[in-house]
């Protein structure tokens, strides 16, 4: 259905397995997450849904959106422009799709390929140590713009307040 290379491959695979063991038991391709990229200056990968289809589509969502001008590494090799935007399930931290613009799109959107694969939210992927300094921390701040906008606001109050009793 998809005429990318690595589509194709992944259907290799699973033909060659069906071939060689199909007689014992039959593999059917996934093609739940499908990622793509365009490799332009700058590049720009996705997987899942973008903003168009899911408004077409009457889909709710959220938007969480990091800027690659604030992440060091881009900084130092002066590749500080694009974005990875994601969107998510109202109130969820359920990957719906993700859009990265810039240098190395294409091998950023792995991670998020593996997460909505494996139905790993973004709370995962800001759980996870990234290596400093990589353009791979821009998926972690990505998740970490999502998690500022989901702050337990009670639970904050309180904190607040117990360590302003703690210091009398």
């Amino acid at each position: 259905p998809y005429q990318f290379t690595h589509t194709a491959a992944h259907q290799a695979w699973y033909a060659s397995v069906n071939g060689l063991f199909g007689h014992l038991k039959k593999f059917k391709a996934d093609y739940s997450v499908i990622p793509w990229a365009t490799f332009t200056q700058p590049e720009v990968a996705r997987v899942g849904l973008n903003e168009l289809e899911a408004k077409a589509n009457n889909i709710a969502y959220e938007v969480s959106c990091y800027g690659i001008d604030d992440l060091d590494r881009a900084i130092t090799d002066e590749e500080a422009y694009g974005f990875v935007k994601v969107l998510t399930k109202p109130g969820k931290d359920k990957i719906l799709g993700v859009t990265i613009v810039g240098q190395h799109a294409g091998d950023l959107i792995a991670e998020y390929v593996l997460a909505m694969k494996h139905g790993l939210g973004l709370n995962k992927i800001l759980g996870t140590i990234h290596i400093y300094p990589t353009m791979n921390e821009a998926n972690k701040y990505a998740a970490g713009e999502w998690k500022k906008a989901h702050k337990p606001e009670w639970l904050l109050r309180w904190v607040e307040k117990y360590q302003n009793w703690r210091r009398r």
